[in-house]
């Protein structure tokens, strides 16, 4: 089967854009076609100046060289595929638990003593309260969320354990190299709605669970959310896809679906990205 070498040196099959990066390769192959049978062959002059930025085939919103997804409008670069749409959310069965995401959020969770399950649930993704919209337009961080229990009334204090994990990453088999694997990040859980993801200081996107150093994360990639007792995770419409599994359990290979929400049991870890695994407990004494 022939293969093309896109603008950035990864060979592809496809002949439009790289299977690798996602970089449009049309043109490129065409010029280089052209500028075989016109000059003999030599080194490439090195490439000098600011990154090149290609235009989004959905939305014209410019990409810089290499990326993987338009961060306007999620369109893959590497599958040609717009994100898919959240499901709506299920119609509750008479007398079953109402589901977090319609209870109100307005006032601090106060379960009863006698129910402590009947706390309210987490933020919905399109609650203004958390300023999130549930899909890579218009995204914010979340950070008007509902503040957790203050830890002087309240022993249910959350962390999150952020790990590198070099059985995800053999998994995934990225081109980036992994970091050293040692003692994971510790990120304190203070608000009912947590956004997972990459900064971006040009969009304003500024995660409370900062995974920036492994590009295989999204910036707006998940989101955690409680009500005080228990954790549900959500897939932010993400180029690479959030994972759940218990501990002890074979690696994860199918995703959350995109605006459904998993309650994260005790133990279970959340895989994303490239090398990131994340495990939500209590705080230990002195943690907090």
């Amino acid at each position: 089967m022939s293969t093309v070498v896109c603008p950035n040196g990864h060979s592809s099959v496809s002949t439009d854009y790289c299977d690798t990066c996602g970089e449009p390769i049309a043109s490129a192959a065409g010029a280089s076609a052209a500028g075989a049978s016109a000059t003999p062959a030599g080194p490439a002059a090195p490439s000098t100046g600011a990154p090149a930025q290609v235009p989004c085939p959905n939305c014209d919103f410019p990409a810089t060289t290499g990326a993987l997804f338009c961060e306007n409008c999620g369109y893959d670069f590497t599958t040609g595929s717009l994100p898919v749409a959240a499901a709506p959310p299920a119609v509750p069965a008479p007398g079953a638990l109402e589901p977090p995401s319609s209870l109100d959020l307005s006032a601090p969770a106060q379960p009863s003593a006698a129910e402590p399950s009947s706390a309210a649930g987490p933020a919905s993704p399109d609650d203004p309260a958390t300023g999130s919209t549930g899909g890579p337009a218009g995204a914010t961080s979340g950070s008007a969320a509902d503040p957790l229990p203050d830890p002087s009334a309240s022993d249910d204090q959350w962390v999150v354990e952020v790990w590198i994990d070099p059985d995800w990453y053999a998994a995934q088999k990225p081109e980036d190299p992994m970091p050293s694997a040692g003692l994971p990040g510790l990120v304190v859980l203070r608000e009912r709605s947590v956004l997972v993801g990459r900064p971006s200081a040009s969009r304003g996107i500024h995660p409370q669970v900062d995974c920036g150093a492994d590009t295989g994360v999204s910036r707006r990639h998940c989101q955690l959310n409680t009500d005080g007792l228990r954790w549900w995770v959500e897939d932010l419409q993400s180029a690479n896809g959030t994972f759940l599994s218990p501990a002890g359990e074979a690696l994860p290979t199918d995703p959350v679906p995109p605006g459904q929400r998993r309650e994260v049991e005790d133990g279970d870890r959340i895989y994303l990205g490239a090398w990131t695994r994340l495990v939500i407990r209590r705080a230990l004494p002195g943690e907090v």
